[in-house]
């Protein structure tokens, strides 16, 4: 088989994973549980908010809520929300916009679920740290142990291989193709300097990376939100306009731009795909990745986590996506046709053509600093998955920390190459670890219901009045009589 062969091979397989079936799957999976958990995920999302910032420090877990899902955002706020949505508006139209929320809405009890799961089965390793995620709720969850341990196995491989692509070199690519394009730097010396950064955070672990990611992701979140309202409140006369319009594109068959984007076309089918599509790869509901950073929390309640995960995919997609999205429909730039290819502009070049609108020549430097900022907090929350599958499959210390160190190294790689069978390959192992975790969330979706309802009867009820509850129920007693056996 030649190189070409495989790569068409990868890209139709590639096709298929982030066609419409699996979108079908990984919405459908998200309607079910918001169902069978009594819509419970969007009656709590306030009080989950509210959980973000409280602190309990004092159960068994090695980072913070707080930490834990800065680490899990780190991991999903990224290229995706500046680039992924541009794409997407071009694609599939202003009214991708609207179904990568609605993708979301049902998302966010997706990532409750496996956040859940994570939590209630996680152990812990060799040297005291948790280890926990999709492939522990898959190896003690499920009964049937030869299932459960093969769906764990093949979900902490599709981690590892995804790892060094989604949430390494295509990630180190998009920082030095945004800086070297906008200030002529070396892409040699970008790829140097992001591999010496990683490598002085990743070498010390996850408190390290949790640390880090706790300052990064809301500092570079809140420069991005104020920026981008800037721009929304100078063009805020076209707002109405392009939501109207977002709206009208969503739903319509008749699937040609009025007032935004003009030159877009594109029908209810091609909007639903394309929304969906950018919105699960940027806020990675139904991934399975988000949940290793989960199991790591110190918690007094699986639930408890599960809704403080679960505002990762609000943050992300419901408001930083949708401001991306807002920018580009208020601006006017969105069917804007490049004169030299002829070509609509589309990715970074045209989130840095709707934010010059108001900042002029500094655009370039907003959507640089913020590119940057949001690939390298990835490449951090990404390592950690990687590292936590490749501890599921191997359990060997030195085979972690040389991982720490590859990974590193291998993003000057990603900075300083540009390899397409690299980014449908990766892209194709991203999308393989639905599978096995949609499969897993379905078949203990029992267990994610007793959890939600033993919690919003136990706990939810009381704190909403006011109360500060620290629950000690049974899943946290039968970890403690776990943790007691091992000794």
């Amino acid at each position: 088989m030649g190189i070409m062969d495989f790569s068409k091979l990868l890209a139709e397989v590639n096709n298929f994973v982030w066609g419409p079936v699996m979108l079908v799957l990984l919405v459908g999976t998200g309607i079910f549980l918001t169902v069978r958990l009594k819509f419970l995920p969007w009656r709590n999302l306030g009080y989950a908010i509210h959980m973000v910032f409280s602190k309990r420090d004092k159960h068994a877990g090695d980072i913070s809520p707080f930490q834990s899902l800065m680490t899990a955002l780190s991991a999903t706020i990224g290229t995706g929300n500046i680039v992924g949505v541009a794409t997407a508006m071009v694609l599939g139209g202003p009214g991708a916009l609207v179904w990568m929320w609605i993708s979301a809405a049902f998302g966010l009890s997706t990532k409750y679920g496996e956040s859940v799961l994570a939590v209630k089965y996680r152990e812990t390793n060799s040297v005291g740290e948790m280890a926990g995620g999709p492939m522990y709720a898959m190896k003690n969850g499920i009964k049937n142990k030869y299932v459960g341990r093969t769906l764990a196995f093949l979900f902490s491989l599709f981690v590892v291989l995804a790892s060094f692509g989604i949430g390494n070199m295509t990630q180190a690519n998009s920082i030095a193709a945004a800086l070297s394009s906008s200030y002529g730097i070396p892409t040699w010396l970008i790829g140097g300097v992001i591999a010496i950064m990683a490598l002085s955070v990743l070498v010390r672990g996850i408190r390290s990376i949790g640390f880090v990611s706790s300052i990064i992701v809301p500092t570079m979140a809140a420069f991005y939100f104020l920026v981008s309202i800037v721009v929304i409140c100078a063009n805020i006369e076209a707002v109405p306009a392009g939501i109207a319009e977002m709206f009208r594109m969503a739903f319509s068959v008749d699937s040609v731009a009025g007032g935004i984007g003009g030159s877009i076309v594109a029908s209810m089918l091609t909007s639903m795909r394309w929304g969906v599509a950018r919105g699960v790869f940027s806020n990675e509901a139904g991934l399975g990745s988000a949940p290793i950073a989960a199991a790591a929390a110190r918690t007094d309640h699986a639930s408890r986590q599960g809704y403080v995960n679960m505002t990762g995919t609000f943050f992300d997609t419901m408001i930083i996506c949708m401001l991306t999205g807002l920018v580009i429909a208020s601006s006017g730039v969105l069917g804007t046709v490049d004169p030299a290819t002829g070509k609509l502009v589309s990715g970074v070049q045209l989130t840095i053509l709707a934010f010059s609108t108001v900042f002029g020549p500094y655009a370039k430097l907003i959507v640089s600093v913020s590119i940057a900022l949001f690939a390298f907090s990835t490449i951090l929350g990404w390592e950690y998955y990687g590292e936590k599958a490749l501890e599921y499959l191997i359990e060997k210390r030195p085979v972690i920390m040389a991982y720490r160190v590859i990974f590193s190294l291998v993003t000057f790689v990603g900075a300083t190459t540009t390899l397409e069978v690299v980014w449908n390959f990766s892209d194709t192992m991203n999308g393989l670890m639905i599978i096995p975790n949609l499969i897993c969330l379905l078949w203990l979706n029992k267990d994610i219901a007793e959890e939600c309802f033993d919690y919003e009867e136990h706990v939810v009820t009381f704190e909403k009045k006011g109360e500060q509850i620290d629950y000690q129920g049974e899943s946290e007693a039968a970890e403690d009589e776990l943790a007691g056996q091992k000794s």
